[in-house]
């Protein structure tokens, strides 16, 4: 069926195929669910035995902190400073994984009357992670136990020095583990260690950080359930930022969080919805992930990323409007840079004669942001589908950031290039890296070898993947609201998509700025679908009426004026 059809080359995976008839019978049939919903949760690995869980989205499916290596001595240790008026430095990160989970921990701290601080390192002349000079600045200001928030798990040196200096590290962190754990802090905790029990492995940074208040509440006597829900909100902000799979206790944690959301208590929030253009708006993941992330993370890309907390803590509303307008601002600003960064990149992709032999982008420049050159690779990944890393440069010294494609893990190629690197973390698909220039086409030549003996041509394709193919008569707002239930959707538990084969062309046109927009209608029996696809207006020069075409589609809902219609949200079109 795919091989008729030629508009694009992407690969339309149809994920039912590998199903078994029987046990989407029992899935349907244990659970009381329209077999179509059954599909969809069997796509996602989702067992009968486990659906349950899935569906309900129960505080009953949160694990038990304590179940999480070290947590009892960290709890145990916090308490202690508080109790003792020990000063505490909360140590986080700039992104929105880390800003979240900073204002969470140093929130609730002070709710517990702890003497506390927090720290963010400066992207540009910090970097990533903890440094001595951090340690130090800390170390003179009293500080006996400092808590890491999103980083720390490769800080051997770092721990190292702290504990010489008689302050206590506390480690909470999400990464992969390298070889080799900071053992000299007082507890580490990540749930990625080897030696980690802990059932759920996919938690954010600002997740770790949220079991951790869970785990010193339980110590203290305090009523969880309420701790849960006073920072569920701020969890799910990180949580969904930093793209982690929305499963297990992950689910539970955004759902919770979305409905808190939906009506914010904390002042900088409801400025930001407000400023985004989202306030009163339903609240999914994608009102995160493309309205308020980009926000909150541009102040740690251009300036300083305390000030996306201060607009997390802050109660006065006049400051949160003040903060709310700055960050707004500052992420205008980031777009034009990251616009000029993406221009340059394509124009040194364009000067390289052996870009098509190469099966990983890495591109460096002095002149280049640090703060957006993530942001760039992430585009360039999703344009070529290659992993991209850019590089900037200064005084011989190149910080880069990657993305990598899912048949592509990332921190693994890093590992192997480990040689020629001063320093990497990160994930399958997202990483940084410190790098000697005079080592960068060593480097290059190292990851683009190791790409080549890991990936096969099919590997280098992007692909669909399609939930099943669907009968026109089952576009309905009935199954649409019906797939909803599956929300909050996201890595993990992708929103379904959807294909219908042989529908006809019956108008076609490219919509908004520069046409970058494809509205389109089809006919299949009498029955009308009514399309759009963002980023699709190309293709409108493509098509004309009376083409028959296949599309691959969420299937949505769009309210107008009071008046509810299903709208397919395009993914792909192939055409006969």
């Amino acid at each position: 069926m795919v091989s008729e059809y030629t508009m694009t080359d992407k690969i339309w995976n149809f994920r039912n195929k590998t199903l078994n008839e029987r046990d989407i019978d029992d899935m349907a049939d244990t659970h009381g669910i329209p077999r179509v919903l059954a599909v969809i949760l069997l796509n996602r690995s989702i067992t009968a035995d486990k659906a349950a869980a899935f569906l309900r989205k129960s505080m009953s499916d949160i694990v038990n902190p304590m179940l999480m290596k070290d947590m009892d001595k960290a709890a145990r240790r916090i308490n202690s400073a508080v109790d003792n008026g020990e000063k505490i430095a909360v140590y986080g990160d700039y992104d929105v994984d880390g800003i979240t989970a900073t204002a969470l921990m140093y929130d609730f701290l002070s709710r517990l009357g702890a003497d506390v601080e927090y720290y963010i390192p400066d992207r540009r002349d910090e970097g990533y992670g903890i440094n001595i000079m951090a340690v130090n600045t800390l170390l003179k200001k009293g500080v006996n136990l400092m808590i890491t928030v999103d980083c720390g798990i490769t800080a051997i040196g770092e721990a190292e020095f702290a504990k010489l200096q008689h302050m206590d590290m506390i480690i909470t962190d999400h990464h992969t583990c390298k070889d080799r754990l900071p053992t000299a802090a007082a507890a580490i905790l990540n749930p990625k260690r080897p030696d980690c029990e802990y059932p759920f492995k996919s938690l954010a940074g600002v997740g770790v950080a949220f079991k951790l208040i869970l785990a010193v509440a339980m110590e203290r006597g305090m009523n969880t359930n309420d701790v849960f829900t006073e920072y569920a909100d701020l969890a799910t902000l990180g949580t969904i930022a930093d793209v982690v799979p929305l499963t297990d206790e992950n689910r539970v944690i955004t759902d919770k969080g979305l409905k808190l959301l939906s009506d914010p208590k904390r002042v900088g929030i409801d400025a930001l919805m407000d400023i985004a253009g989202v306030k009163n708006k339903p609240v999914n993941a994608s009102v995160i992930a493309f309205g308020l992330a980009p926000r909150l993370n541009a102040a740690g890309r251009l300036g300083s990323a305390a000030d996306s907390v201060k607009l997390l803590l802050t109660k006065n509303a006049a400051e949160a409007e003040k903060l709310a307008a700055a960050l707004d601002d500052e992420n205008k600003e980031r777009q034009i840079t990251e616009k000029r960064i993406f221009d340059e990149a394509l124009e040194m992709i364009a000067a390289d004669a052996d870009f098509e032999k190469k099966k990983v982008i890495v591109l460096a420049h002095e002149d280049w942001h640090r703060g957006v050159i993530g942001i760039v690779a992430s585009r360039l990944c999703d344009m070529y589908y290659k992993p991209c890393i850019l590089i900037s440069h200064s005084n011989g010294v190149g910080k880069g950031s990657g993305r990598s494609i899912k048949t592509f893990n990332l921190f693994d190629a890093l590992s192997h290039c480990e040689k020629h690197l001063v320093e990497f973390g990160g994930h399958a698909v997202a990483a940084g890296l410190n790098i000697n220039m005079s080592d960068l086409d060593k480097f290059i030549k190292e990851i683009n070898r190791y790409a080549d003996e890991t990936l096969g041509e099919r590997d280098m394709i992007p692909t669909v993947d399609i939930d099943c193919p669907l009968s026109e008569r089952a576009v309905t707002i009935a199954n649409a609201k019906l797939i909803s239930k599956l929300e909050p959707f996201g890595m993990g538990n992708e929103k379904p998509v959807f294909a219908i084969a042989g529908a006809q062309i019956a108008n076609v046109s490219a919509i908004g700025m520069d046409n970058k927009h494809l509205r389109l209608r089809a006919i299949k029996n009498n029955k009308a679908l009514n399309c759009i696809g963002f980023g699709m207006g190309k293709y409108a020069s493509e098509l004309e009426k009376g083409d028959v075409v296949n599309l691959a589609f969420h299937m949505d809902i769009n309210s107008y004026q009071g008046t509810e219609s299903v709208q397919l949200i395009l993914k792909d079109i192939k055409r006969r």
